[in-house]
């Protein structure tokens, strides 16, 4: 009897579900005997989605069942059920209103609700699974994956059932190992309630992994809803490489995906869209951390863009995160000529000190001499550029080159294109901002980072004194005067309030020794 893998992709946003798409062409590649079928409870109604999970592991009766969990947002900076948990949090610590406070708290508490509500839905779900299909088939194996397991991976062991494997970030390898029953210690993995995750699990390399074209004939065949992702505005993920090698203090995909920086070859990637263009897909979405690492990674970059601009896909858009500082001219002029429409850089501050204490790698000065080419290749779209203000050893100083420098990129650009993102970092597990918490007693060793507290928001969601409060009362006022426009309104309040630093002291920064080591 052939193995048969159900894939169900716990609900979430409607966003293309391209890990699972690729984990179940790798395993068809390998063990094309093995069925395979995928439930995406992503567009299925919440009031179905128990009947839905019992009635395909009722007709399919899987013998591995692997659930994919995209994310725990527990301090999200954007819009959710309950409104949006940022402004809840700086209206309950920072406004001095009491009503607004008031308001603010029983946000705060309907947040609250339905993030365990929600917590508590999923883990029903792997309940559920786990149980169910264990009525047709015995040994049944259950796995875990996906980007909030590989965070949340050690708090999640007590949680679900006895013998759960949890999948710590890319898991072809460990599929492949549980269809051929070999052994999996040496993946990163573990079994809930028979083993404790091994120390610093996440920090092990992934297995050397180059893919091919994702099969989208085969993955129409055993996916229902996959058409649902063909019309609309849905920008479709298309992986062109894996891993990171920066080392920014704040995030956590460089130990997920690895230093290592593995890229798949142009003539594979071009394929993959080719197939998903001929079914009408016009918007994709590069999934990779970065597009452009580093400047070693240019020449490949240069070599894609050219076959799809070589390519009968003439009409399409893309975007990506892209680090600005290694755009160059020829870049930018392939960039624009193949349908790039929009892209994201992540430079957290325009103060190069401040750059540098995060490990954030750029160089502020060439990210402008970038812009500037890329302007002049013709890009005429939207940049959104992501600002976490209060940052470590952040200032008024620092604040003031910040501003200085977004008003450079609206000068180059135009202040209608350039859409500043403020957030505020949430300390996750994992990251180099964790060790620094750590070591400045500002977390305990034990916390619980899936805590959903007034009082751990408080530490969670960064943003210290002695500027927390101006940068809150800031964020508040904004709120109330622009909410549709909440950016550009915060970064003409800071402006108002602490004028702009010259741009050569915010290009400038001494030497000094980074903040945490990993």
């Amino acid at each position: 009897m052939p193995e048969k893998i159900l894939y169900v992709r716990l609900p979430c946003n409607p966003i293309f579900p391209v890990g699972v798409v690729y984990l179940a062409d790798y395993v068809h590649k390998v063990f094309p005997e093995v069925v395979q079928e995928f439930l995406d409870l992503g567009v299925v109604p919440p009031l179905d989605y128990r009947v839905a999970l019992s009635r395909k592991i009722d007709e399919f009766q899987p013998t591995l069942l692997c659930f994919s969990w995209r994310d725990i947002q527990v301090y999200a900076p954007v819009g959710g059920r309950a409104g949006n948990p940022l402004q809840n949090a700086f209206e309950f610590f920072y406004s001095p209103d009491l009503w607004v406070k008031a308001r603010a708290a029983v946000g705060g508490l309907r947040l609250t609700v339905d993030y365990y509500t929600e917590l508590w839905r999923n883990l029903g779900l792997i309940q559920l699974g786990y149980e169910k299909a264990r009525q047709y088939q015995t040994q049944c194996r259950i796995v875990i994956g996906g980007g909030a397991v590989s965070v949340f991976y050690e708090q999640l062991g007590s949680q679900v059932p006895r013998g759960t494997i949890i999948s710590v970030g890319e898991g072809e390898f460990l599929l492949e190992k549980l269809l051929r029953h070999q052994p999996i210690t040496g993946e990163r993995c573990y079994v809930a309630g028979v083993e404790q995750p091994r120390s610093h699990l996440i920090d092990e390399k992934p297995v050397e992994f180059i893919k091919t074209a994702c099969d989208y004939d085969y993955i129409e065949r055993i996916w229902p809803d996959f058409s649902y992702y063909l019309g609309g505005d849905f920008y479709i993920g298309v992986q062109t490489k894996r891993g990171c090698p920066h080392n920014c203090i704040y995030c956590i995909y460089t130990v997920v995906e690895g230093k290592r920086v593995r890229v798949n070859e142009a003539d594979e990637i071009v394929n993959e869209m080719q197939q998903l263009y001929n079914r009408g897909i016009r918007n994709f979405w590069f999934t990779d951390a970065q597009f452009i690492p580093s400047k070693m990674y240019i020449p490949g970059c240069i070599e894609l863009l050219e076959k799809i601009k070589a390519s009968p896909m003439q009409d399409i858009h893309w975007a990506a995160y892209i680090r600005a500082d290694n755009v160059t001219p020829e870049v930018a002029g392939l960039m624009v000529e193949t349908g790039m429409n929009y892209f994201e850089i992540g430079i957290t501050t325009g103060s190069q000190k401040l750059i540098r204490k995060m490990r954030l790698g750029y160089n502020l000065k060439i990210v402008l001499e970038n812009a500037r080419a890329l302007k002049a290749a013709g890009y005429n779209d939207i940049i959104s550029v992501n600002y976490s203000f209060n940052v470590i050893d952040e200032t008024h100083e620092t604040i003031r080159e910040t501003i200085t420098y977004h008003r450079e990129l609206e000068a180059i650009f135009g202040r209608d294109k350039v859409d500043p993102a403020i957030f505020f970092i949430g300390l996750q597990p994992h990251t180099g901002l964790e060790e620094y918490a750590f070591k400045n007693n500002l977390l305990e060793k034990d916390y619980n980072p899936m805590e959903m507290t007034p009082w751990s928001a408080r530490k969670l969601l960064w943003n210290p004194e002695p500027l927390g409060s101006f940068l809150g009362q800031v964020c508040l006022e904004a709120w109330q005067m622009n909410p549709d426009d909440f950016g550009r309104t915060v970064m003409d309040l800071l402006e108002k309030r602490l004028g702009r630093a010259p741009l050569a002291q915010c290009l400038s920064a001494p030497l000094e020794e980074a903040l945490v080591t990993r």
